[in-house]
């Protein structure tokens, strides 16, 4: 962990991580060139990854009920600098338009606002995200874990794509920077998941290939957070 102070603090609930394999060569013309894309096993993956976060908050300030809890939703990749893994993201749409402002005024990052709705339902959930504006950005999927909660091992697949403590991204002024987290070790399960439509890719300018998705569910993660570092 970095030794100076985090400044934030956020808790992730009923996370679906859903994993495509995609071209390597493909995802590194979308992303900035000094963020080299990571790979496992020949193969190079894109993310999307529904959730919905309570107890965002800064260091020191309390929770705001109106604030502090909304959906989001990620479309990211992997990527590792200096011997770093990280997350690279296309997007995060959020329900909450106050924290899509502030996050792209402050790190730029690609956040959109989205209508959002998040229905827990038989152990699992219905969710449903389509973005307001822009490209058409939309997904609609019902997931549910499947099987026992593991500890993803360092060397798996599930390890890499899952165990990163932080992400990269670019400034308007075209600098790099990291932004370091630290959380527990990820509690994982098998998943099952209906996508009755999911455009998150396409929005990316990424078509997913026809195959089935690698599925994980998370119940929660918490986690701390730092200011932007440069790289």
């Amino acid at each position: 962990m970095p030794r100076r102070a985090w400044v934030m603090t956020q808790t992730w609930n009923d996370l679906l991580f859903a994993h495509w394999p995609v071209s390597a060569a493909l995802l590194q013309r979308l992303v900035p060139r000094e963020f080299p894309i990571d790979i496992h096993e020949g193969k190079a993956w894109l993310g999307v990854v529904p959730f919905h976060m309570t107890n965002v908050s800064l260091r020191g300030v309390p929770a705001l009920p109106w604030i502090s809890a909304f959906p989001e939703l990620n479309v990211r990749t992997y990527v590792t600098i200096a011997g770093k893994p990280g997350v690279y993201f296309f997007s995060l749409d959020a329900a909450n338009p106050l924290a899509v402002r502030t996050a792209r005024l402050l790190l730029n990052l690609p956040y959109f606002t989205a209508v959002m709705n998040v229905t827990a339902h038989a152990g699992g959930v219905e969710y449903r995200s389509r973005r307001k504006s822009g490209a058409d950005a939309e997904l609609q999927v019902s997931y549910r874990p499947i099987g026992s909660v593991f500890n993803p091992e360092p060397g798996t697949l599930e390890y890499f794509l899952t165990e990163r403590y932080c992400l990269y991204n670019r400034f308007r002024s075209g600098a790099t920077y990291r932004l370091d987290i630290h959380h527990p070790p990820w509690s994982l399960q098998p998943a099952t998941a209906e996508f009755r439509r999911s455009t998150m890719g396409d929005a990316a300018g990424i078509v997913l290939p026809d195959t089935p998705p690698l599925l994980h569910f998370s119940r929660r993660q918490d986690m701390v957070g730092w200011g932007a570092e440069p790289t």
